[in-house]
């Protein structure tokens, strides 16, 4: 099975802004001496982790997966999962704007910059869709 309007859905767009919005986070610090700054560990963990798990996410969706295995609670998997990535990724965030200083090292300043603004944008995503797992957690129903 195959779901071809879940990417019509808000949810679903959602996600797609999430898996390229913090595609671009972590590109533009992997591709800087991030390594310099721990701060950017920080960001860079956050950034990948849900990366792959908004991936796995989408994956499901699509495939209906969720369908095929009605033990799971999927509606609350999605509320702690979106919870907790716009928690960590507003930590993130905050964590990758302060980081950014011109005085650190200025030819990696426009990508951690850049990186920093994609970041905020990836909270702002993750926060909708916070607020739409909770309305389909309240109301029981799967997404």
């Amino acid at each position: 099975a195959y779901d071809r309007e879940f990417l019509r859905t808000l949810p679903g767009l959602l996600i797609v802004a999430e898996i390229v919005l913090g595609l671009l986070v972590w590109t533009l610090i992997a591709g800087t001496e991030y390594f310099r700054v721990p701060a950017f560990g920080w960001v860079m963990f956050v950034a990948v982790f849900y990366w792959v798990l908004t991936v796995f996410f989408l994956i499901v969706y699509i495939t209906m997966t969720y369908t095929r295995i009605p033990q799971v609670p999927w509606t609350t998997v999605g509320l702690c999962f979106n919870g907790s990535a716009f928690v960590l990724y507003l930590s993130a965030a905050v964590v990758d704007a302060s980081s950014v200083s011109p005085e650190r090292d200025s030819h990696n300043f426009n990508s951690w910059a850049a990186s920093s603004f994609f970041a905020f944008l990836v909270t702002i995503c993750y926060a909708g869709n916070t607020y739409f797992s909770f309305i389909a957690w309240r109301s029981r129903t799967i997404q």
